[in-house]
């Protein structure tokens, strides 16, 4: 993964090659105004108004790297019911390892990998590519202001019972069997 796809760079790309193995790097990174509109636009949301990523790069093994820090981000989306800016503060754990020889994971796999934290090392480490992907997984699939609320939408063809969602519960059809039969047994 790289973030520098549109010649945009998020954070530094690191040749393993010019890595210190003897200590590790502190790492504390702001993104300025261009970075901040350019992320933005390449996660579909409105505004990102301020980003701060910081953490510290060590060396695991004679090849082995691990990251861990925090991304902190004011991110403003559309709500999905009011179509109004929610404004959200994003606080996120980022934890990474980098493995050598670790087979890349292939699009054939049907299974995740239990450590979904663990990449293969390459030639480089991009901390860019880090920020933006903890960044996008942390934003709120479905934003909404805090007094907004989805109510229950009821569709159906005319002439017929709408189903709610108490009728789509698993057990619901076992409930209404339950009262019909103790119906026919009051009979």
């Amino acid at each position: 993964m790289t973030a520098s796809d549109g010649n945009m760079e998020y954070g530094p790309v690191l040749r393993v090659a010019d890595l210190d193995k003897s200590r590790p790097r502190d790492f504390d990174l702001g993104l300025n105004e261009r970075q901040m509109a350019a992320l933005a636009e390449e996660l579909g949301i409105a505004e990102l108004r301020k980003v701060r990523f910081e953490g510290v790069l060590k060396p695991l093994s004679k090849r082995d790297w691990r990251f861990t820090g925090h991304l902190g981000a004011t991110v403003v989306q559309t709500s999905v019911i009011s179509l109004d800016p929610v404004v959200t503060r994003i606080e996120e754990d980022i934890e990474r390892t980098w493995v050598a020889g670790m087979e890349p994971v292939t699009a054939e796999e049907s299974e995740t990998p239990e450590d979904v934290d663990r990449e293969p090392l390459g030639r480089e480490i991009d901390l860019g590519a880090v920020l933006v992907e903890a960044l996008s997984l942390a934003l709120p699939d479905h934003p909404r202001g805090d007094a907004e609320e989805l109510g229950e939408q009821v569709f159906t063809e005319p002439g017929k019972d709408a189903m709610t969602d108490e009728d789509a519960r698993p057990f619901a059809g076992l409930a209404h069997l339950r009262d019909k039969l103790a119906g026919k047994d009051d009979d």
